[in-house]
């Protein structure tokens, strides 16, 4: 039998009384669908950010779909850059808000498609009212992290930032230099000072000039990263971390690892078995079988990127960089 048609056996699948409202959030203008299930949908465009202007639409809506100025009102939009302070909005105007993975949206398979904010917004609807009457596996609902905890995901996230400009600027570093026949084997530290003030009156005044800029970023950088490591060691020492400092206790798991799976994962989020673990990490196979093959697909999810260098080093010394 049909999961779908399952999930709504014996219900009455008939939405009144409530008002849906989508959101497709962009950079200078969010498109919004509203409507109550009966009737057809309204749509509209507001300014990027002014809730005001959603807190009118959705009162005209109520007026135009005979909704009491009371009725209940739930939305959804997708999760993105916008993060999380939509809902918490939202929430405060008692609106039962779904903050929802791009990645779980419904797409038809044929190679031409029409894509468009606002079918986009519609299919929204549709998911969030199909949602709300029980077929609760039509999207994968985020769970959203409280203010502070959001917060305390920011320390290593700018670390991750930061070592990607350090080997950026190295890297660039290392190229100026083969484009002339040279290499050293590390950049960066006493070693690389020492042998550039030997070496750097070998080149043209523009290609100093810019390895000299190049080296102020990377020793900007650098010096950037040891202070929020630095920070990292000393509220896991000074025990304000008890999960943290728990958790690098174990062999092969640095601080810093142990700092990031708490922040991200193991501190907020809620697991009810292993297999919901390899889920969030994008780490669990999927069948996919398109030409009668058996093979195995791993999904792919936020935490995906957020978190390899945290679940697969556990092999490493703790005392790597």
């Amino acid at each position: 039998m049909n999961a779908p048609r399952t999930a709504l056996h014996g219900q009455n699948t008939t939405i009144t009384g409530t008002l849906y409202v989508a959101f497709e959030l962009g950079d200078r203008s969010w498109k919004l669908s509203l409507g109550d299930g009966v009737r057809a949908p309204s749509r509209c465009t507001v300014a990027a950010g002014d809730t005001a202007a959603v807190f009118t639409a959705i009162a005209k809506a109520k007026v135009r779909c005979h909704l009491a100025a009371e009725a209940p009102v739930r939305s959804c939009y997708e999760a993105g850059r916008d993060g999380f302070w939509l809902h918490r909005c939202l929430e405060e105007h008692q609106i039962t808000n779904l903050v929802v993975g791009s990645a779980s949206r419904e797409v038809n398979r044929r190679r031409r498609r029409a894509k468009t904010d606002r079918l986009d917004s519609d299919n929204l609807l549709s998911m969030l009212m199909r949602y709300d009457a029980g077929e609760c596996r039509v999207r994968a609902v985020a769970r959203i992290p409280t203010p502070e905890q959001e917060d305390g995901r920011r320390v290593h996230r700018e670390l991750d930032r930061l070592r990607q400009e350090r080997t950026a600027h190295s890297n660039q570093i290392r190229l100026l230099l083969v484009l002339h026949n040279l290499q050293v084997e590390r950049i960066g530290g006493r070693a690389w000072t020492h042998w550039w003030a030997q070496n750097a009156a070998r080149f043209l005044p523009g290609v100093r000039a810019e390895i000299d800029r190049e080296c102020d970023r990377l020793t900007l950088a650098a010096s950037q990263i040891r202070t929020l490591e630095a920070q990292q060691q000393r509220e896991v020492r000074s025990d304000a971390q008890p999960a943290i400092a728990l958790l690098a206790r174990l062999a092969g798991i640095r601080a810093g690892s142990a700092w990031k799976l708490v922040r991200e994962l193991f501190g907020w989020r809620q697991f009810l078995n292993r297999r919901d673990v390899a889920g969030c990490l994008g780490l669990a196979p999927t069948p996919y079988t398109p030409t009668g093959q058996t093979a195995l697909k791993l999904m792919t999810s936020l935490l995906y990127s957020r978190a390899p260098s945290s679940y697969s080093p556990f092999s490493r010394s703790r005392f790597d960089d």
